[in-house]
């Protein structure tokens, strides 16, 4: 996550401060303007349905189940007694483009270079809100490895970290976060490496791991995490020339089994689709499509997915109860709707 380097406030020059506004008035007004519009950020709020995660997870044993595969010192002000704050330049501060956080710049590093795949960071992290936060006092996380990026800090702190300069000092503002501001500085690191400068077998080997983990993360309970170690591994793949390796395939299945679990039924059905483009007998990716389909209201989609993993294979319990619920749910509108419109004409 490149960003293009940052400059630091400068002192007032008191010399001739109104001469200079009252010669370019409109000029001095559109810098101050442009300064003040930032795009807003967005978040997205993930939730997980615990009525749903029974129906999800049946058959999470075996391989061909249709569900698991699975924060010193602060940079001091000079010259001023005034107690009000200056105004923060366009540059120091940098919006993370998910909307997670936002980046304020308190001390500038220095050189270009940032962290990149496998550089050891040394890292104080202060102010996290979350229950289970960084390590006290100073720590070093590698990144691109290690378990600490499966904490719910830890890929807020990885995308942080992505964008800043040895020596830099940072607040992050988090949305809906009304405590003391989370800080984050960054010592120094050692030299990484760009996904593109890796041999396919480094992705490959990288990716693996990845999987590995998200299984383990799924089978513990913790779909969220899970997906992140799953998109992480279809990123390395997705930079392979095509048709790709088949191991996306299972990560996308993967993925849309943890994207049910979390309630975002859309980008499950989505998941499943790449799966079925490449094989579109995949049991799991019709029955979990299908399922998506049915959260959505799509019944006739959802029908349509779970019979297809009836006919391939017609003892599939699963298939068979998600099929029922759709039926009876299909039942119900066209129940509304007589009735809806009885009182329209009746």
């Amino acid at each position: 996550m490149e960003t293009p380097p940052v400059s630091t406030i400068g002192e007032r020059d008191t010399s001739q401060p109104e001469q200079q506004w009252e010669k370019n008035p409109r000029e001095n007004l559109d810098s101050v303007t442009q300064i003040s519009q930032q795009p807003p950020t967005e978040t997205l709020e993930l939730g997980v349905s615990p009525d749903s995660a029974s129906q999800i997870l049946e058959n999470i044993q075996g391989t061909e189940k249709l569900v698991a595969e699975p924060e010193g010192d602060s940079h001091k002000s000079h010259g001023s007694t005034s107690q009000m704050p200056e105004a923060l330049q366009a540059s120091d501060l940098w919006y993370c483009p998910d909307g997670s956080f936002v980046k304020k710049i308190i001390i500038h590093g220095h050189g270009l270079d940032k962290p990149k795949l496998g550089s050891c960071c040394r890292v104080l992290a202060l102010g996290f809100p979350f229950g289970s936060g960084p390590p006290e006092g100073w720590t070093e996380l590698t990144m691109g490895v290690g378990p600490w990026r499966e904490e719910t800090w830890g890929e807020l702190i990885e995308k942080c970290l992505e964008s800043m300069c040895q020596g830099e000092e940072a607040e992050l503002q988090l949305p809906g976060h009304s405590g003391p501001p989370v800080r984050l500085t960054l010592a120094s690191f050692t030299q990484g490496r760009d996904s593109w400068e890796l041999e396919t077998s480094e992705k490959e080997a990288l990716a693996k791991e990845e999987r590995a983990r998200g299984t383990e993360l799924f089978r513990a309970g913790n779909p969220e995490g899970a997906a992140r170690c799953y998109g992480r591994a279809l990123r390395l793949l997705l930079t392979l020339p095509p048709p790709g390796p088949p191991e996306r395939t299972v990560l996308h299945a993967n993925l849309a089994a943890c994207q049910l679990l979390l309630g975002q039924p859309q980008l499950a059905a989505q998941s499943c689709d790449r799966v079925l483009e490449r094989e579109p007998g995949h049991l799991k990716a019709l029955y979990r499509r299908g399922v998506a389909q049915a959260a959505l209201g799509n019944l006739e989609k959802a029908t349509a997915d779970l019979r297809k993993v009836l006919a391939i294979d017609p003892k599939n319990r699963a298939a068979q109860e998600e099929l029922g619920k759709v039926v009876v749910q299909g039942k119900k509108q066209d129940a509304g709707l007589a009735q809806g419109l009885r009182k329209m004409f009746g």
